[in-house]
C-alpha cells in the first residue's frame, strides 16, 4: 500500500488544447494509448460512500469494478479506493466474469459500508501522461448510466487529475500545475444525474 496525492484540476472544456500545449512545454510525455474506461460503482441501500464523500468524511472508500471495453485488456479489475487522513491508496484485483456475475446480482459486503450493490455505470475517454514524478490524465465524453434502469447522462465536463507520491511537496505541486484545484468525484456527479 502507498499513499498518494491526488488533486483534479478545473480547465475549461475549450482550453483544452491550452492545458495540452502546457503539458508539451513542460516536456510531460504520454505514457499510454487513449482509452475507454468502463467502471461499475456500489454503494449500500442508504448511498453512504456517496454521502461520505459529499461530507469530504475520513475514511472512505469508493467500490467499483473497472474494464477497459475497447483495449486489448480485457482483463475485469475489482478496486477499492480508500481515503483516510494520511493520503489515498488504490487496492485492486483481477477477478473473472463467474465472480462479476455473483457481485452484481448478490452485492459485495464491505467491513466499513455493510452489503453495496451496484449502482450506475461511469463511462470515459482518457488519456495519460507523464511529468517528472507526477502523472497526468485528461477524462472526457462522460457517460453516467444508472445499474437498474435505462436512465443515462452525458456529461460534458472534462477532468484534469493529477496524481503524484504523498511526500511530494505541495508547493512544488502548484508551482507545476498552476490551475485552480476543484472536489470532484465523477461517482457523486453521477448518482446526482441519474439515480437522485
Amino acid at each position: 500500500m502507498s499513499f498518494r496525492i491526488e488533486d483534479k484540476l478545473y480547465i475549461n472544456r475549450n482550453q483544452i488544447v491550452d492545458f495540452k500545449e502546457f503539458l508539451s512545454k513542460n516536456s510531460a510525455q504520454p505514457i499510454y494509448k487513449s482509452r475507454t474506461i468502463k467502471s461499475l460503482y456500489f454503494d449500500n441501500k442508504n448511498l453512504d460512500m456517496y454521502n461520505d464523500s459529499i461530507e469530504g468524511l475520513t475514511p472512505r472508500k469508493k467500490i467499483r469494478i473497472r474494464k477497459y471495453p475497447h483495449g486489448e485488456d480485457k482483463a475485469l479489475y475489482f478496486e477499492v479506493k480508500n481515503s483516510s487522513v494520511e493520503g489515498r491508496f488504490k487496492t485492486r484485483k483481477i477477478i473473472d466474469e463467474d465472480k462479476f456475475n455473483i457481485l452484481s446480482k448478490k452485492g459485495y459486503l464491505d467491513t466499513q459500508y455493510g452489503v453495496c450493490f451496484p449502482k450506475l455505470y461511469v463511462t470515459y475517454q482518457r488519456e495519460y501522461f507523464k511529468l517528472d514524478d507526477t502523472r497526468i490524465s485528461i477524462d472526457r465524453d462522460l457517460q453516467y448510466y444508472n445499474f437498474r434502469t435505462e436512465k443515462f447522462f452525458n456529461d460534458m465536463s472534462t477532468i484534469i487529475e493529477v496524481k503524484t507520491s504523498i511526500n511530494k511537496d505541495q508547493d512544488d505541486l502548484i508551482k507545476m500545475f498552476p490551475f485552480q484545484k476543484i472536489r470532484f468525484s465523477k461517482y457523486c456527479l453521477a448518482v446526482d444525474k441519474v439515480l437522485i
